[in-house]
């Protein structure tokens, strides 16, 4: 019976129906774990253990990363000089960029930029102390998280997005205090009365399938919760996983 209590007490309960109505029929997983108490929910433990590509969601470590070996100098420094060429998939990115409007844009050149600046052995070092996913960038230091046709990409589950992030938010990662207040600062999405949402959207096909993701927290009342929401279907984009979310917590009142 013991057992059985300590089980429940673990659970994070939400409103019934929250998460049927933000997906809007979509499949996928939602996670959300009380930074404070390790109180958590999934919307389907199977669909949360699956792991795909993380999409742009590693640029909160590539971003930390960079911060943290002094190759980012702060959020607005100049970070990513832009090299001429027109990207018409995100016009955003067609102009220098510091880290917090890389971050804002999701600008993949900069990024893979800063990823081989890093270099392999210290990208590496940093995935196996955070316990990265499956840790595995074999298919090239600037690719390694973004999935392509014939690509093996690093590979992560929702559950393991909201654990980090997590850590995160307690201060439970190797980054030093400036660094990991900077990221938050570039994480931050938006404030409302009732809470300060911090996150990163991503977006992409992974064999076969197209994810979007949006991974974070929120802090409202003095309290701090993690999440992770994985979507799945034709035309999905991170911004979907991100409205996503927004439903789940406004639901919530912590948004």
């Amino acid at each position: 019976m013991l057992a059985l209590l300590l089980v429940a007490a673990s659970l994070l309960p939400l409103p019934s129906g929250l998460i049927d109505k933000a997906f809007h029929g979509r499949s996928g997983a939602y996670v959300q774990i009380d930074v404070q108490t390790g109180a958590r929910y999934e919307s389907d433990a199977r669909a949360s253990a699956v792991k795909v590509a993380p999409c742009s969601t590693f640029k909160i470590w590539n971003s930390a990363i960079g911060l943290q070996l002094g190759l980012v100098a702060s959020p607005d420094a100049p970070f990513w000089k832009w090299d001429g060429v027109k990207r018409d998939v995100a016009p955003g990115w067609n102009q220098d960029q510091t880290l917090r409007s890389a971050f804002a844009v999701s600008c993949v050149p900069a990024y893979q930029a800063l990823a081989r600046q890093i270099g392999k052995v210290r990208m590496q070092e940093w995935l196996d102390r955070l316990g990265y996913g499956d840790r595995d960038i074999s298919s090239g230091v600037d690719v390694f998280w973004l999935p392509a046709p014939n690509r093996k990409t690093i590979l992560l589950s929702a559950v393991e997005q909201a654990e980090l992030t997590a850590r995160l938010a307690r201060g439970d990662v190797p980054f030093s205090t400036r660094t990991q207040a900077e990221l938050k600062e570039v994480m931050k999405v938006q404030s409302t009365a009732k809470g300060t949402l911090y996150g990163k959207t991503g977006t992409g096909t992974d064999r076969g399938t197209r994810i979007g993701w949006f991974v974070g927290y929120v802090v409202s009342g003095g309290k701090t919760n993690a999440f992770a929401c994985r979507l799945e279907g034709d035309g999905v984009m991170g911004t979907d996983a991100r409205k996503a979310v927004e439903s789940i917590l406004a639901g919530q009142g912590l948004l």
